[in-house]
């Protein structure tokens, strides 16, 4: 008979004398990131004047009451006085996801999104062939529309077949998955998630993937811990999505059959706290005028 590989320990062993760390003794644990992501309420432009504080104000106030009916609100400020815009610009600041979508074949024009601090509230811009700004929208959403329309509009489910070239392993099989998939995918269904990094994969099948499956016009990058990146294909509903940690390592590569990947979104809570913490950046503005 082969000894036993694990020792037996009794329950004596586990909580009598000796079985803990004697005082003194380090203990030991993974070192947590030192830069983590919390909401900051922005600042406002300390010579902003009265009159443009009260118009940027009623703005935002409008904007909250539809959040709350239930609508999406969607307001153009392309039109707004520069120190009007320069208020919300400050009041508003920058958050973790923007998004980038190219203009392709002509199909409309450059599209620059930004979250702001405020989760699930976006400014949508939109570009001339010149560079000029056509549109400035502000808006509430899980995700803006437009950046699901133009990964739609550019996409196809039809995968082309084509013979794999030497050195191909599992690309093969992975594209039979990829095809069904795309094919028989259905809005509201929950993610069918393919993990590459999991898989053997030669730089044949890197290849494959990389010509079989080439990347769409919409670009998504959400920033935490580290970076995600997420971006559309050429196949309806097949979304890249790659996590980087803090030294831009790759340390997750998916592929997702989804409407959008769920990274990407603001859930109902994170829109939640966003009317709030909106009505506090109300009151605050509302000191500020009458100050």
């Amino acid at each position: 008979m082969k000894e036993f590989p694990i020792p037996v320990r009794t329950a004596l062993d586990v909580l009598g004398p000796g079985s803990q760390p004697a005082e003194g003794d380090g203990f030991s644990y993974l070192a947590f990131p030192r830069d983590v992501p919390t909401f900051s309420m922005p600042q406002l432009p300390e010579d902003a004047d009265a009159a443009s504080l009260g118009a940027a104000r009623r703005l935002l106030a409008q904007f909250v009451e539809q959040m709350e009916g239930g609508s999406a609100p969607r307001v153009e400020l392309s039109s707004m006085p520069a120190n009007v815009l320069r208020v919300l610009n400050d009041s508003l600041g920058e958050g973790e996801v923007c998004v980038r979508i190219a203009r392709r074949n002509g199909d409309g024009a450059d599209i620059r999104i930004q979250e702001t601090v405020f989760a699930g509230v976006w400014r949508e811009m939109h570009l001339r062939a010149d560079g000029g700004l056509a549109h400035d929208w502000l808006l509430a959403c899980p995700v803006p529309p437009v950046a699901l329309e133009r990964a739609q509009r550019a996409a196809t489910t039809h995968l082309p077949s084509f013979d794999a070239p030497r050195g191909a392993m599992n690309s093969p099989a992975l594209l039979t998955e990829i095809r069904e998939q795309v094919l028989h995918f259905r809005p509201g269904e929950a993610p069918h998630v393919i993990n590459l990094t999991l898989l053997p994969l030669t730089p044949e099948d890197q290849a494959v993937l990389e010509q079989a499956v080439p990347v769409g016009p919409v670009a998504i990058l959400s920033r935490g811990f580290g970076n995600c990146r997420i971006t559309s294909t050429l196949l309806r509903n097949l979304w890249r999505v790659q996590y980087f940690n803090s030294m831009q390592t790759l340390i997750l590569n998916t592929l997702e059959v989804v409407e959008v990947p769920e990274v990407a979104m603001a859930a109902p809570d994170d829109l939640a706290d966003s009317r709030e913490r909106l009505r506090e950046l109300l009151a605050w503005m509302e000191e500020g005028g009458s100050a």
